[in-house]
């Protein structure tokens, strides 16, 4: 993968610019995007004639550590096709795929999905297969679309190669002596080449070839995932805002699923010019990897989150990841076995109505209605105490669900009382009980409660209870549905 434009792209993909941008080295430009191209600018061009051409062009210096992160990225993605993939500076990634060739069903297939996902994380690729890395490069270079795989067809492509592929200092030297493709180079006598040009030449040749080996050192996959975009403008919409994480999310999906991995939460940070950084925490039900998902739950996110002023960059941080299990095939099609995702319908309304808007609930063996109970996202922090307070030996609670209700007041309502009735808009009708509930003594929490399921004049079922003390309180503490 040959990504000329990368210097730019190292700065301009987290949003379409307004204006012409390039960037340049030593005051000459060293990549344009369209908008400069068609005002008549390139590479090589001064920089004074580029802004006599352009006044309003955004004009950036060379950040080399910038590109070298970028092509870090780039290969912690591209590793969910081969755990194999080399970097060649300054522009170029390299990926062996000999062994990912059946399940991904050829370089032509892997090709086209390798450049859907450099689109999609904003960076614009020449790619080429060969059966050397010497001669992927080259062909990646001129811009030609090899994908070569049989070794007996690799002189005849390769020499057809203009000469500047091999980006060699004595490339002026060979073009004085006639030589302008690969053809020429190797229609010359190895022996003058090596005496004239160097030994190294004809190594680079041969290994191009496939005569002499051509090793590379591999990347290692980081342990967490950091990655961050620049804004070339700064933003405050949450499309705009979406438009650049996507970038993010795309190149994340890509190095979970080079581990086989997804996770629960993401951390996405967007930076301000003077005010502290604004956090977005992503937490999913599941562990998953898909970008679309993430951006979906982001969106919700995005057009809730009030900024304190316009955003210039953002970042992107996942701190946890685990094994995904795969899932077995099936023998019919998923529409015939379609169900509803309710891990995913969780998180968006999460997403949308906040964290603790929904919940779970988990069970604890308690007798006490109240502490029957917690709501699953704090079951973990809570669990321990609540096994630590149930009654001793108590193991599992066996309740008649028929008798009680599914909705608790948060807090007991106290009920009036008329000749000995409890009231609830009108006096209520007891149709059974009491259930007595003594439970407590040994946490210092104890109560002494005689219930009851009881009828409102509109027919509505109430749960009630009556302390057993000598004051004798009525309480609504649950309604049935």
């Amino acid at each position: 993968m040959h990504l000329p434009q990368l210097p730019l792209e190292a700065f301009q993909r987290g949003l379409p610019s307004p204006e012409p941008c390039a960037v340049a080295e030593r005051q000459r430009l060293l990549a344009c995007d369209g908008k400069a191209a068609a005002r008549g600018l390139h590479a090589g061009m001064p920089v004074t004639a580029a802004l006599a051409l352009a006044p309003g062009l955004r004009l950036r210096e060379r950040d080399a550590s910038a590109e070298t992160e970028a092509l870090l990225g780039i290969a912690a993605w591209a590793m969910q096709c081969t755990p194999n993939v080399a970097l060649d500076f300054p522009d170029m990634v390299l990926l062996e795929v000999s062994g990912s060739l059946k399940l991904f069903g050829g370089p032509g297939e892997i090709a086209a999905r390798l450049r859907q996902g450099l689109v999609a994380m904003g960076y614009s690729a020449r790619l080429a297969a060969a059966p050397t890395p010497r001669a992927a490069v080259w062909f990646a270079r001129s811009g030609k679309p090899c994908l070569i795989v049989d070794t007996d067809l690799l002189e005849n492509e390769l020499s057809a190669l203009p000469l500047s592929v091999l980006h060699c200092a004595d490339e002026e030297a060979l073009a004085s002596v006639g030589v302008s493709n690969i053809a020429d180079l190797l229609a010359l006598p190895r022996g003058g080449l090596a005496r004239r040009f160097g030994q190294n030449l004809l190594d680079t040749l041969d290994q191009a070839l496939g005569r002499l080996p051509d090793p590379r050192g591999f990347c290692v996959l980081p342990e967490k995932f950091c990655a961050a975009i620049e804004l070339p403008a700064e933003a405050t919409q949450a499309e705009a805002l979406l438009f650049a994480a996507k970038r993010l999310l795309v190149q994340l999906e890509g190095f979970l699923a080079a581990r086989t991995a997804g996770t629960r939460r993401l951390l996405l940070s967007l930076r301000h010019r003077a005010a502290p950084a604004t956090r977005i925490e992503l937490g999913m039900v599941a562990a998953c990897r898909e970008a679309a998902h993430f951006a979906l739950l982001l969106r919700e996110q995005l057009q809730q989150t009030a900024l304190p002023e316009a955003v210039r960059a953002i970042s992107l941080e996942v701190q946890a990841i685990e094994p995904l299990a795969h899932a077995n095939q099936s023998l019919f099609s998923d529409a015939l076995r379609e169900e509803g995702n309710w891990p995913r319908l969780i998180e968006r309304l999460r997403s949308r109505l906040g964290a603790a808007a929904v919940h779970g609930i988990a069970l604890c063996a308690d007798h006490r209605p109240e502490r029957a109970c917690v709501h699953l996202d704090r079951a973990s922090a809570h669990l321990d105490r609540a096994s630590a307070q149930a009654e001793p030996g108590a193991k599992q609670l066996a309740l008649d669900f028929d008798l009680r209700p599914f909705w608790l007041l948060e807090r007991p309502q106290a009920l009036e009382e008329m000749e000995a009735v409890p009231c609830h808009h009108g006096p209520l009708k007891l149709l059974a009980g009491p259930e007595r509930i003594e439970s407590g003594w040994w946490d210092g929490a104890d109560l002494a409660r005689d219930y009851f399921i009881a009828r409102t004049a509109d027919a509505a079922l109430l749960w009630v209870y009556r302390e057993r003390s000598p004051a004798g309180a009525w309480y609504l503490h649950g309604i049935f549905s």
